[in-house]
């Protein structure tokens, strides 16, 4: 969309949009586009948020190892009850968090758009009553590589969780 004075509010062609932004995110996925946006995204997940782990695990700081470390203990607890909406906010947490401690300004600018998959899954009925004990497993193991520095193991653990939450989505969708 793009406003002018005097003119208002006109829908730009789909070529101008700003697919980044988390509002146009959640727009689409609320709409009938949901299934291609989710691919979409989780096309795009597999190509940043290994490489972000990946360097994490070269760059964190203490406290961001801390941070994951505790967010993937929350997501065990979560998981385990079954608050889907506590769980969210841990994997939120997650994400952002190993996208800030991969010291890249660019990954941790799409935080945004991983909060807004996350959520998107979660808020359209994609997300499992309890959450695969797999990928919370998976989450611990990118937390562990991270804080031991171990970029290979990291971004391996990254990927398995993005193919996981991939499949699961695909899964639901199918179904």
């Amino acid at each position: 969309m793009a406003s002018r004075r005097r003119v208002g509010v006109t829908v730009q062609p789909r070529a101008d949009w700003h697919v980044f932004d988390p509002l146009l995110i959640r727009w689409r996925l609320d709409s009938s586009e949901r299934s291609a946006q989710l691919l979409s995204l989780s096309e795009l997940r597999r190509g940043f948020e290994p490489v972000a782990a990946s360097l994490a695990a070269e760059r964190a700081t203490a406290e961001q190892c801390a941070a994951l470390a505790s967010a993937a203990s929350d997501l065990v607890v979560h998981g385990r009850s079954g608050d889907l909406e506590a769980y969210l906010e841990a994997d939120v947490v997650f994400h952002r968090t190993l996208l800030a401690a991969s010291g890249n300004e660019m990954l941790r600018s799409l935080a945004g758009v991983v909060s807004e998959i996350l959520a998107g899954r979660t808020h359209h009925g994609l997300m499992p009553s309890s959450p695969n004990p797999q990928a919370i497993a998976l989450h611990d193991a990118v937390a562990r590589t991270v804080r031991d520095r171990d970029p290979a193991a990291a971004e391996a653990a990254m990927r398995e969780i993005i193919d996981e939450a991939a499949a699961a989505m695909r899964a639901e969708l199918d179904g």
